[in-house]
């Protein structure tokens, strides 16, 4: 145990290390905000996916693996496609438009794409980006907890306020350029961990002869691609809820803020493999991970929550306690820490960016300095993250048997099916108006809502709208929407 805490304390020092090394290069608002938009290709490539993974990768996909067998292999298909679209398609486009509008905000942006004289536009997304950062932010911190009470055996409560606590710290000194170091760090960290892990317990099975036959003694429905469920409509809608999960690379603002500070299109051309390469290897281990765990954990007609917890979140902790030694086991521990506080940090610098910048100097104070403001976005960032901790205590106790990939994906999805279809149709049409960017912003954040809390409770469907989950839905009733409203209302420049 003592070994764990050492490595935990060295991981920390880093962290720390790196925050104060980035406070000596903010020097205005665009340092603390986007890196004075001078950030490397590297940097921005490990920043973007360690933000877009989150504690769901390690925590939530493993657990994934192991409940679903192959079928969630959909999820990285999912996301590949996402990444790939996002980085090779929009990046250049955004990057190029961002530029020019002088944006260090994503409300920046929609603000001078749409030349828009009233700050309908902008109070309306840094609202919603507020609300569903704080949720998104307190399912990373309930993650923390969670892995801290797995891998360490510390108090659930002690280690979300250990988590939190750290995190809070290297941001409020370095601000967007220690989040970027950090996850550059922190995503090296992931990317070795999780490509590593099932490359050793695949040798230490034989090459993983009988893997396919290992999941089809413990369960027939783990070795179908498709879903295994009787159901053919039941497995669609679950193959679409897993693959659609990608849909959120296409212009979350905590991913294309990454965009934004990068130097130059040049060096988006370099760090698209870069994003590629990351999340096909990290998004495929972890599902490798998960059902090598189901084979090796797990007989036939076993419940896997009965083994691996919950939403089966202690399936990391029990591979590597089980095949790697105490040294390594502690840096995965970091490792896991790594994937949830490069999520954290970039949050919440959004949303202190979306209060500071977007409400109190674009709304109230325009005349306010850069020093005055960077000051202020310090203690903002402290009390949006008391807030999401607040509410990650609150759900901890509500909901003991939460499902924290469920929750996870539910703040990550509130954030994309309000703000991507708007990305998506700025960058590609034309015809696309001020209107109806805020009946998509709107339309997007009531239908995950509606979605969640209605439609999965409805008799006779509601399951499948479990299956599917929020995303994709919302996804399409916002850009419809948007379509709508923009013929209705086109915009007069």
């Amino acid at each position: 145990m003592l070994t764990k805490f050492v490595v935990l304390a060295i991981y920390v020092s880093i962290l720390f290390l790196i925050g104060i090394m980035a406070s000596k290069r903010i020097k205005s608002m665009s340092d603390f905000y986007v890196g004075g938009k001078n950030m490397g290709f590297w940097a921005v490539a490990f920043s973007a996916r360690a933000t877009g993974e989150s504690g769901w990768l390690l925590i939530g996909l493993t657990g994934m693996g192991a409940m679903a067998g192959l079928s969630a292999y959909w999820v990285v298909l999912g996301e590949l496609l996402g990444v790939f679209v996002s980085w090779f398609f929009m990046a250049k486009h955004f990057k190029r438009k961002s530029d020019s509008y002088v944006s260090i905000t994503i409300p920046d942006y929609l603000q001078s794409h749409f030349k828009s004289n009233t700050h309908t536009l902008r109070i309306l997304s840094a609202s919603v980006l507020s609300i569903f950062v704080v949720i998104y932010v307190s399912s990373q911190i309930d993650a923390t907890g969670i892995a801290f009470k797995s891998m360490l055996g510390v108090n659930y409560y002690t280690g979300a306020l250990i988590g939190f606590f750290i995190v809070l710290v290297y941001i409020f000194i370095g601000g967007f350029v220690a989040a970027v170091w950090s996850d550059l760090f922190q995503g090296a960290l992931m990317f070795f961990g999780l490509v590593l892990l099932p490359i050793v317990v695949w040798f230490s099975m034989d090459h993983g002869q009988g893997v396919v036959e290992g999941l089809n003694a413990i369960d027939p429905a783990l070795t179908d691609v498709w879903g295994g469920n009787k159901d053919i409509w039941m497995n669609v809608f679950t193959i679409l809820g897993f693959s659609m999960i990608g849909l959120g690379f296409l212009g979350s603002p905590q991913v294309y803020v990454r965009f934004m500070s990068i130097k130059n299109e040049a060096e988006i051309d370099k760090g698209k493999w870069v994003a590629i390469a990351f999340t096909l290897l990290t998004d495929a281990a972890a599902v490798t991970i998960g059902i090598l765990a189901r084979i090796l954990f797990t007989e036939n007609g076993q419940d896997p929550e009965s083994v691996f917890g919950v939403g089966a979140t202690d399936v990391l902790s029990m591979m590597t306690e089980n095949f790697l030694p105490t040294i390594l086991v502690a840096i995965y521990i970091a490792i896991v820490l790594s994937a949830i506080m490069s999520t954290i940090d970039s949050l919440l610098i959004i949303a202190s960016s979306a209060i500071t910048r977007d409400f109190y100097q674009k709304i109230f104070k325009p005349e306010v300095k850069d020093e005055e403001l960077t000051k202020i976005s310090r203690y903002v960032t402290i009390i949006m993250a008391l807030v999401a901790l607040s509410l990650a205590l609150i759900i901890s106790i509500v909901s003991p048997q939460r499902q924290p990939f469920w929750v996870i994906i539910f703040g990550w999805s509130g954030i994309a099916a309000t703000f991507c279809p708007v990305i998506i149709l700025s960058l590609f049409w034309k015809g696309y108006s001020e209107k109806g960017a805020i009946a998509s912003m709107i339309s997007g954040f009531i239908s995950v809502i509606a979605f969640k809390f209605v439609f999965q409770n409805m008799e006779n469907v509601g399951e499948y709208f479990r299956a599917l989950d929020v995303l994709a839905p919302s996804f399409l009733v916002a850009m419809i929407f948007g379509w709508i409203f923009s013929k209705i209302y086109p915009q007069n420049n």
